[in-house]
């Protein structure tokens, strides 16, 4: 199939199943930076309980729902996919975004890892572009396989010509 024919289809791969523990782990700590300073508060201020309380009561609920049910449907609905062409990187819920970023315009190959995704053996690829709507990022994969993957996007990006503006 030549480039000018080329078929745009959903990518192809899941993020790594550990992905949905480390983005339960996320939305858990989120949710606990914002409830504990409220219910500390309205422990030790007893006329400014209620007005404490409750609203720590509401978020812990909400943040507690999100926990169980955001990792597991991003999880069904995120893809991504590298080709000999480009990278692509389909995410949202209700909003999907579909991010193609073609090899001749990668610009730089990085792979993060934070401490808690470190601890699920996770890393993010994060594919810079010459792009105005940024990074294209593939978070919740292997270590091995992010690092594998980098390795192969920078042999690929090297060899396509183009000067990535």
């Amino acid at each position: 199939m030549s480039p000018s024919t080329t078929t745009l289809r959903p990518p192809r791969n899941r993020f790594d199943p550990r992905a949905k523990s480390w983005w339960r782990w996320q939305e858990i700590i989120t949710t606990a930076v914002l409830v504990v300073p409220l219910a500390v508060l309205g422990i030790l201020i007893a006329p400014a309980r209620p007005w404490l309380l409750g609203p720590a009561a509401v978020i812990l609920l909400i943040g507690l729902v999100s926990a169980l049910v955001s990792p597991v449907w991003k999880h069904r609905v995120h893809r991504w996919e590298v080709t000999d062409t480009a990278v692509y990187a389909l995410t949202g819920y209700f909003w999907r975004t579909w991010r193609i970023a073609p090899m001749s315009r990668i610009q730089t190959v990085d792979t993060t890892q934070g401490p808690l995704q470190r601890s699920f053996g996770l890393s993010t690829v994060v594919v810079t572009t010459a792009s105005s709507a940024g990074a294209v990022k593939l978070e919740g994969l292997d270590h091995d396989e992010a690092s594998a993957l980098a390795a192969r996007l920078t042999e690929l990006t090297d060899a396509t010509p183009g000067d990535a503006t």
